[in-house]
């Protein structure tokens, strides 16, 4: 069953161009001028339920801008996203109940109370059951190590422990999609190897469908099935990881065959 499915999607912002001198600056309060810059181009691909799927692109190939539309964050200026069947922005609650996300750089926990009162907070919102939420808890409490900090207030937290506590409450609700934004950014081996074990356990256990952006291109050959990448906000490769390494002699790494992919394109 197709769980996440893109036709023909574009995002195209507007961006103020900057004037020099107090008079064009005046001038540009009244008509002001734009320049278009397409982040995203005639993209179309689908994942279906319970697949993992590693996506990856340059600075600016436009993955974020993908997973906000996915999200509800943002609309997209053509074209068409479903995320299980429905479009996101217009159905954004329905759409929030059916989704979690993790964003490597901001947090959704609140900043100034225990992680444990964000976790309460969320099981009201979401309405979670609560033999669902305890279960879900004590699980998440084992396998991300939350015990520590629980009762410390998010400012208070390091960067790995914000991550694990970003993921648990992304997942209390138990939806069955999920998007992992560099979820792994800034952090050390040993806490990157955590998260990646909680994500294949989750995988196996509830077979949640996750798309995942990270630069940690060798760490997602264990994890993900399928690999999805973007040039200049558009589609450049799609295929199973297992397809890709047999056209590649036997030692060659997930990151080499990336940038060779990207080198061959820019032959082309």
């Amino acid at each position: 069953m197709i769980q996440i499915e893109l036709q023909h999607l574009s995002k195209t912002y507007r961006i103020p161009e900057r004037t020099e001198g107090t008079l064009p600056r005046l001038r540009s309060l009244y008509h002001p001028a734009y320049t278009e810059k397409q982040a995203v181009r005639d993209l179309s691909f689908s994942i279906d339920q319970g697949e993992c799927v590693a996506f990856l692109g340059a600075n600016g190939a436009g993955k974020s801008t993908t997973i906000k539309m996915l999200t509800g964050i943002m609309a997209p200026t053509g074209g068409s996203v479903r995320v299980c069947g429905k479009d996101p922005f217009r159905n954004r609650l329905e759409n929030a109940a059916q989704i979690g996300v993790v964003f490597g750089q901001k947090t959704q926990l609140w900043w100034d109370i225990p992680v444990i009162e964000t976790f309460r907070l969320l099981k009201s919102i979401y309405q979670i059951p609560t033999e669902t939420y305890n279960r879900n808890l004590t699980h998440f409490r084992e396998l991300l190590e939350l015990d520590a900090f629980l009762d410390q207030p998010a400012r208070k937290l390091s960067l790995g422990q914000r991550v694990r506590a970003d993921l648990a409450a992304s997942l209390l609700h138990e939806p069955p999609v999920l998007f992992l934004d560099e979820p792994t950014i800034g952090l050390d081996v040993a806490v990157k190897q955590k998260i990646y074990h909680f994500l294949r356990e989750l995988h196996q256990r509830q077979h949640t469908t996750i798309l995942l952006t990270s630069h940690d291109m060798n760490d997602l050959e264990s994890l993900c099935e399928r690999l999805i990448i973007l040039e200049q906000g558009q589609l450049l490769f799609d295929d199973a990881i297992d397809r890709i390494f047999d056209a590649y002699p036997e030692g060659t790494t997930l990151e080499e065959i990336v940038i060779g992919l990207f080198n061959r394109r820019s032959h082309v």
